[in-house]
């Protein structure tokens, strides 16, 4: 029997990807497009459906793909935030992710992010691209091996880029409720307010817990961070408050800040807003407007060969799993099923 997927957010360069690596013979439809309400109907007649972030999978969407005969909903992310699990459950679809995938990925952008707004790299290639080769105060940096980078959430992306930093000589701070062992021999903890008064570089590595840590970098956070540090998230969008981290770039507070991901992205990420009536927000137009201080890359940290085999292989083991043992242990579990009024 073979087994109908249609993979959504397929980019060109991903569908190489995606066949090399479709060892059960899967017959695929790549969409390039994410799903939205508007075409759902691209479902129709498929055993299974691949998201990817910022797919929209509410109960609308849902019902549809029940209606088609959708079995299987699962995403390639880690994150799931964007599946109604509760729909899942009233029309018995069952729901898989990707636990982890190359935490290279995240930890090197992370990386590259800092050390471009730690050594004023984008502005000083800005003024060359203009052909001006003069050098300023502006260009004048520390050496990483000078700073104390601060690493919050030191699970596997966190650890992953506090070696990184390590390795170039930094001096690495930890925060974490959970310290591991590995982790001990990498950085040094401390408690969070100390890491932010101490560190020259703030990176963030926390998962987002809706109504728990929303916009846990707000005003009192990076009051206590270092006059003059740079603040990196390559988290969750959800984590900052972009209001809060615009003032203190206007401020001089931060020297610069470099983020992959924005709160609400899912309205902003993979458009083009270049001659489009539809405006960005004002606070993220203003925080573009601050660049080069400012950085902000389209949620690419998952963007690599690595990540993108591992996301993919995964998604597929999850397809094969559930059709040869009617289980994986990357199912998410879901909430009890309601009655659904006929």
């Amino acid at each position: 029997m073979v087994i109908k997927v249609v993979c959504y957010g397929v980019r060109e360069n991903e569908v190489a990807y995606f066949h090399k690596l479709n060892k059960y013979n899967f017959e695929l439809t790549l969409i390039e497009d994410l799903l939205t309400h508007d075409n759902i109907e691209t479902t129709r007649g498929m055993d299974a459906v691949l998201l990817r972030g910022n797919c929209i999978a509410d109960r609308k969407n849902i019902a549809m793909m029940n209606e088609y005969g959708v079995k299987y909903l699962f995403t390639r992310t880690v994150g799931f935030n964007h599946i109604d699990l509760q729909a899942a459950a009233d029309y018995e679809l069952d729901v898989a992710r990707v636990p982890s995938y190359s935490p290279n990925a995240i930890a090197e952008l992370a990386l590259t992010l800092a050390m471009s707004l730690l050594r004023h790299t984008a502005y000083t290639t800005n003024r060359t691209a203009d052909g001006n080769f003069m050098v300023n105060s502006v260009m004048f940096s520390k050496e990483i091996r000078n700073c104390k980078v601060g690493i919050i959430g030191t699970g596997k992306i966190g650890l992953t880029e506090a070696k990184l930093f390590k390795g170039l000589g930094a001096e690495v701070l930890g925060y974490d409720i959970y310290q591991s062992e590995e982790a001990k021999e990498v950085v040094t903890f401390k408690e969070m307010d100390e890491l932010l008064q101490e560190s020259d570089i703030v990176s963030i590595h926390v998962p987002y817990f809706p109504g728990k840590n929303d916009k846990m970098i707000n005003d009192a956070f990076i009051s206590k961070m270092k006059d003059g540090a740079i603040l990196i998230n390559t988290a969750r969008g959800e984590l900052q408050d972009n209001e809060a981290i615009l003032r203190a770039i206007q401020s001089n507070k931060l020297e610069g800040f470099g983020t992959d991901v924005l709160p609400g992205e899912e309205r902003i990420f993979f458009k083009n807003f270049n001659g489009e009536k539809e405006a960005l927000d004002a606070t993220v137009q203003e925080l573009i407007n601050l660049y080069p201080r400012v950085l902000i890359t389209p949620h690419i940290g998952s963007n690599t060969d690595e990540a993108l085999s591992n996301m993919i292989e995964t998604s597929f083991e999850n397809f094969n799993d559930m059709l040869t043992t009617g289980r994986t242990e990357n199912a998410i579990p879901l909430p009890e099923k309601n009655r659904l009024s006929s």
